[in-house]
């Protein structure tokens, strides 16, 4: 897929209608606080796959799909995808239905940053002064939080972890993103349904057995999980890498605001002093990386 050379109003909009989505996901995850984290993750591929399914029959793309799942090598990389993501929304409903929504922004502001060292260690891409500089701050607003509160902030460190690697090996899968997340879904849906049925006949499963509105938030599940990833992925097609460079920061600045406005976290003076070494340090990343695509 070739690089776009500019931005379309059709791309903006997929890709705002994402990262707001995205932003307010918080709000639909803290309303299943009642529910076990890894019960949401089964519900969340379980009923992602009709969604994403009919997506490709409508693109007439099922093809690829089939031909996938004919490739061993292929379906072993979308293994190695596919337990990534679900690591990462794991550790994204636990932190968000346990309190501690501030750590999953903190993770995916960091995350960008994650990814260029990752690129410099694994890919042997070269870091500018500014970006070293970035990663630096970046290390050091985590020291203040570990320090601070004496333990490691792992919720945010395992987003960041658990997304970058998903995003690297998400790179060498040879199929387009659509197609691609509809492998995954499907290659975890044996064991997302067993686990669901296993709930269900031992009687700690909340499915068909609460109140509606339960049933109808696992229902929905599979929504909010496919329907933001693929306008993600439509909305990439059609603008540049630095605009949705630029935009990526939408969703954590929402996730931080409804920790902090709508859940009450509380906001120390550790992480007072830590988030907005992140900013500056994302703003030295931001600039840098402009500078370096229009001198290319």
């Amino acid at each position: 897929m070739s690089q776009p050379t500019g931005d379309t109003p059709q791309g903006l909009g997929f890709a705002l209608s994402a990262y707001f989505l995205w932003g307010f996901l918080p709000l639909y995850m803290k309303m299943l606080s009642h529910i076990g984290p890894a019960e949401v993750v089964a519900h969340r591929i379980i009923w992602s796959v009709p969604i994403a399914a009919v997506l490709l029959i409508l693109l007439r793309r099922t093809g690829d799909l089939m031909a996938a799942l004919r490739n061993p090598r292929m379906l072993a990389m979308a293994c190695v995808t596919a337990a990534l993501i679900t690591v990462n929304w794991g550790i994204y409903v636990w932190a968000i239905t346990s309190g501690h929504t501030l750590d999953a922004a903190l993770g995916y502001y960091i995350n960008p940053l994650f990814s260029v060292a990752l690129g410099a260690l694994l890919l042997r891409e070269r870091l500018t002064r500014a970006q070293l500089v970035a990663i630096g701050l970046a290390a050091c607003a985590v020291a203040v939080l570990t320090i601070s509160a004496g333990v490691v902030p792992w919720a945010a460190l395992g987003l960041t972890v658990s997304w970058g690697f998903y995003a690297l090996a998400k790179k060498q899968l040879p199929i387009g993103p659509n197609q691609g997340f509809l492998l995954e879904v499907l290659i975890l849906l044996i064991p997302a349904l067993a686990y669901v049925t296993w709930l269900g006949l031992s009687g700690q499963g909340t499915f068909m057995v609460g109140d509606a509105s339960t049933n109808w938030l696992l229902l929905g599940c599979g929504a909010v999980t496919a329907i933001p990833l693929m306008l993600y992925a439509n909305g990439a097609k059609r603008l540049r890498l630095t605009t949705i460079a630029v935009l990526q920061y939408i969703a954590p600045t929402m996730i931080f605001l409804c920790a902090v406005v709508v859940f009450k976290e509380p906001f120390g003076q550790a992480r007072m002093i830590a988030f907005p070494m992140i900013w500056a340090a994302l703003v030295i990343y931001s600039v840098s990386m402009l500078r370096e695509m229009r001198r290319s």
